[in-house]
């Protein structure tokens, strides 16, 4: 039986319909991961995963087990576009518990960014990216998401909160 969704988690639909979305924003910097860690599958496993929870294939805890696996996958490198890489992929798997977390695809911009230290457009060439390909029905899960807070002005925060300001308004 599920539980009661709140502002934070949603319904189980809501959050299929992020996991696609999520999915295929952290896929786009595993490369970035699996260059320094060719053997260490938790962040692609964490994105099948995902794929696997919006097909209605996998349950949230095992989910949760994927994520916790990538976010230690990210511990495990030094190279910090790689780091923030396996961050986006945990962030997204998370999305199977509580849907807020698909706003840490935005990790995968901060990886495109890292990677291309010369191109002072890549993290926002990245988050653009993921605003166009975010469907209307994605765009409209997530403007029912809170407001982030804006307690740092880490380019994390502000990642996040320009994404949820590009999606309310329209």
């Amino acid at each position: 039986m599920e539980r009661q969704p709140s502002a934070l988690t949603l319904s189980e639909d809501d959050r299929r319909v992020l996991a696609v979305w999520a999915a295929d924003c952290a896929e786009r910097t595993l490369p970035l991961y699996e260059a320094q860690a060719p053997n260490d599958t938790r962040p692609r496993d964490a994105i099948e995963g995902l794929r696997a929870f919006a097909r209605g294939e996998l349950r949230v805890g095992p989910a949760r087990a994927l994520s916790v696996g990538a976010h230690a996958a990210a511990r495990a490198v030094g190279d910090p576009a790689a780091v923030a890489a396996a961050r986006a992929a945990g962030q997204a798997v998370a999305v199977a518990h509580m849907a807020a977390h698909a706003r840490g695809v935005v990790y995968a911009a901060i990886a495109a960014g890292l990677a291309a230290p010369d191109d002072p457009n890549a993290v926002a060439a990245e988050a653009r990216w993921q605003l166009e390909h975010a469907s209307p029905t994605v765009r409209e899960v997530l403007r029912r998401l809170p407001v982030p807070p804006r307690a740092t002005k880490s380019t994390l925060a502000l990642l996040i909160a320009d994404l949820h300001m590009s999606v309310t308004r329209g």
